[in-house]
């Protein structure tokens, strides 16, 4: 890492904080605030015995949407999105732990090459859309043109603003194909961000997932919060909803994103006793199940 300082102030909830991503100490307000931010819900983690008991027997049941989706040639796509460190590709892979990666993908794309970046917005990822008998997961999507690059710069105006008015359209084309869709927001609050922004810095295990992007990040908050208000407000439709996930903990998240899955397909032995009850106070739809 470089030796060069990374200390910023930052302007939280109306006050002054100092955070330095180097110092392997956690500032005591980062550790104090973190997983209350966002206005979340619960006070604690979900118990990891009641999370390993529940999220084992919603993977039973996602082995049986693997069957299912093999007799019936049905397809489905899952779009998770949501800022740096919301959890994206830890849900996941809670999602396709146990099914057969051949027939159930995850999809992370770099940023595009120069041939992709003179085709049409949506091909690259259109070519990694499912054939009959799969399910595909994407770890960021074409809604990289709703954040990151019109915060970063790099994305013009206009491509921004032809991209919310055009993507309800081409999503429309994947319903009316007859494609399952699911889009999911995972939504956690600034100092949970930071929290685990430092967690990765000091974990040589997890360094490798912070990036400059993530440094750059620190003091773009609002405009973030600003283009994702805005995506959400165009492009969620009764076609294709946006699911808002509350994440500060991640077994509660990864529970209800599995069981809003379950919820929607129409799969052989369904067991909905096993699914249970999605928590209303963890995932919602749309804008409005949005708090900061």
């Amino acid at each position: 890492m470089s030796n060069e300082s990374r200390a910023v102030t930052l302007e939280i909830n109306g006050k002054q904080r100092e955070f330095d991503i180097d110092n392997p100490e956690l500032p005591n307000w980062l550790d104090e605030d973190a997983f209350s931010s966002g206005d979340y819900p619960y006070e604690k983690k979900l118990k990891w015995k009641q999370y390993e008991e529940t999220i084992e027997a919603l993977q039973v049941e996602l082995v049986k949407v693997q069957a299912w989706l093999k007799e019936s040639d049905n397809r489905v796509i899952s779009v998770f999105e949501g800022r740096d460190a919301a959890g994206k590709g830890g849900s996941i892979n809670a999602v396709k732990q146990y099914m057969n990666h051949r027939t159930v993908r995850s999809v992370a794309l770099p940023k595009p090459t120069e041939r992709e970046r003179g085709e049409w917005y949506y091909q690259r990822y259109v070519s990694h859309f499912p054939t009959s008998g799969e399910m595909v997961l994407y770890d960021r999507s074409w809604y990289n043109r709703a954040g990151v690059e019109p915060v970063m710069g790099f994305c013009t105006p206009e491509q921004h603003a032809n991209f919310l008015q055009d993507t309800p359209l081409f999503e429309k084309m994947i319903s009316d194909e007859g494609i399952y869709f699911f889009k999911f927001w995972l939504n956690i609050g600034r100092e949970m961000q930071l929290k685990r922004f430092h967690d990765r810095r000091h974990n040589p295990l997890k360094i490798w997932k912070l990036s400059p992007m993530d440094i750059a990040s620190f003091d773009k908050w609002d405009d973030y919060t600003k283009k994702r208000d805005l995506m959400l407000s165009t492009t969620h439709s009764e076609l294709a909803p946006w699911t808002v996930v509350k994440a500060n903990d991640k077994r509660r998240a990864r529970i209800n994103i599995i069981r809003t899955i379950l919820t929607a397909l129409p799969y052989t032995g369904k067991d909905g006793d096993v699914i249970g009850e999605i928590d209303n106070k963890i995932a919602g739809h749309g804008l409005g199940f949005v708090e900061d």
